[in-house]
């Protein structure tokens, strides 16, 4: 049985015949464009505490934001293993199997989102201070983080629901359900800062009911699909089979996000020793980063999808085209997003805060950072087309040394000698140009034996 013979191809694409980019923009668009609304959405976070609570509220909830990433990012990884399951189970015919796949991995979500919900309420506290968050921001910082995580489930359930309509073919649904739920936080925001004067509680309320909204869309689309991919509560299992697969992808890519994380929480612990005005200045300017990696984020999702069922079909030239065409459009597209940033830094900046000590320290950061952010897709996009085939544990071992240990080396060596704001940021730049010319002639090694 081929994909689309019972299935209803108006929505679930067919990835394995015909032209390719067209498919792949139409694909990608929804992922990138559902991922910058939620972060233009997100941006009100900081945009209405910066602006109608304190600079302290504004730092508080960036300090969150690696912390926020540690927690999340493993399990994030891990539902790439049940994307690339689901693409490999399409590509390759066996659509008998996918209900189990579908079942085991939304089991997954909801207890791994369990446990993290009532994991974050211990360690969010003695996290933070180890992290050395400054003394005028902390409590505000512990509480953000405590009502944040209570959303936890709801974030996973949405990530891998999200992951099975994409692979599937579905990108579409997975944005209507950002879309809704990201102007639902929006709009509490604004509500629960200005009107009751809520701030970091506030906004952390506003972003956890939001996960919510979003997560139960995705799952209303998932238990009305057709047969094979339907999602029902009373079929929940873990099969083994799935299981190991999902988590052979799958772990390693969690592993590489964590210790992702861990680096950033490092390089966050060096940012707090210069100050709180460092840090809401930082934290307004990521806010733009994000929006970049946004665009390279959804050609990286569409890589794998793409490859995922070319792969499970042999099509081997297919597989080779589809990293090609992400490759140039994801920089090509995020480059250009990244340059407007930078030409627009000044205006950008002021609508997150009109302190003129914060100020400066935005403008440094979106200048340094944000002339060079699209390198990012050389190793995202590539590492995200190596998963596609299957190959999850190497593309993740090179993220962690480029991304991670040479980070970690350079903030304890370099900035140790040098502790100064310009020379912290550069290991963002140095950091990308290493991994993704490593990531790239992994690739071509890797594909060079599977053509053979």
């Amino acid at each position: 049985m081929k994909w689309g013979e019972k299935m209803d191809t108006s929505k679930n694409m067919d990835m394995l015949h015909g032209p390719l980019l067209k498919k792949m923009i139409i694909f990608a668009l929804p992922l990138a464009l559902g991922s910058v609304f939620q972060q233009l959405f997100n941006m009100v976070d900081s945009a209405v505490v910066g602006q109608f609570a304190s600079s302290e509220a504004l730092a508080a909830v960036g300090a969150n934001a690696a912390v926020v990433n540690l927690f999340v990012n493993f399990f994030v990884g891990i539902s790439v293993g049940s994307s690339v399951l689901v693409a490999n189970y399409i590509g390759s015919g066996k659509l008998k199997k996918l209900s189990d796949g579908v079942h085991t991995s939304i089991s997954i979500a909801i207890v791994c989102g369990a446990f993290l919900a009532v994991f974050v309420q211990f360690v969010a506290e003695p996290l933070l201070l180890l992290m050395g968050t400054p003394d005028n921001i902390i409590d505000l910082a512990v509480t953000y983080l405590r009502i944040y995580g209570l959303g936890m489930p709801f974030i996973l359930l949405y990530n891998f629901g999200a992951a099975i309509l994409r692979s599937a073919g579905d990108s579409q649904h997975p944005f209507y359900a950002l879309i809704i739920g990201g102007f639902v936080n929006a709009c509490l925001n604004l509500f629960f800062v200005i009107v009751l004067h809520m701030s970091v509680s506030g906004v952390a309320i506003a972003t956890a009911v939001s996960n919510v909204i979003s997560s139960c869309i995705v799952m209303y689309y998932l238990m009305h699909e057709k047969e094979e991919l339907r999602f029902s509560f009373q079929k929940l299992t873990i099969a083994k089979e799935e299981l190991i697969y999902i988590l052979r992808i799958g772990m390693p890519a969690g592993l590489q996000g964590t210790v992702f994380s861990l680096s950033n929480v490092v390089i966050q612990s060096s940012l707090n020793s210069f100050g709180s005005s460092v840090i809401a200045g930082s934290s307004a300017a990521v806010n733009f980063e994000l929006i970049g990696y946004c665009i390279v984020n959804g050609f990286s999702q569409s890589a794998t999808t793409f490859v995922g069922q070319n792969y499970g079909a042999n099509e081997m030239e297919r597989c080779h085209k589809v990293w090609k065409l992400a490759l140039i459009a994801g920089i090509g597209i995020s480059g250009v997003i990244d340059l407007l940033i930078v030409l627009l830094r000044v205006p950008l900046i002021h609508l997150f805060t009109s302190d003129t000590k914060v100020i400066p320290y935005a403008v440094h950061r979106v200048i340094q950072i944000m002339s060079v952010h699209w390198l990012i897709g050389t190793y995202e996009i590539t590492g995200s087309a190596l998963r596609g085939y299957g190959k999850s544990l190497v593309p993740a071992l090179i993220t962690v040394f480029g991304t991670c240990v040479i980070r970690l080396l350079w903030v304890y060596i370099v900035n140790h000698f040098c502790h100064t704001f310009t020379m912290l940021l550069l290991v963002y730049p140095i950091s990308w140009i290493i991994t993704g010319f490593i990531m790239i002639s992994y690739y071509y090694w890797i594909r060079k034996k599977l053509v053979i």
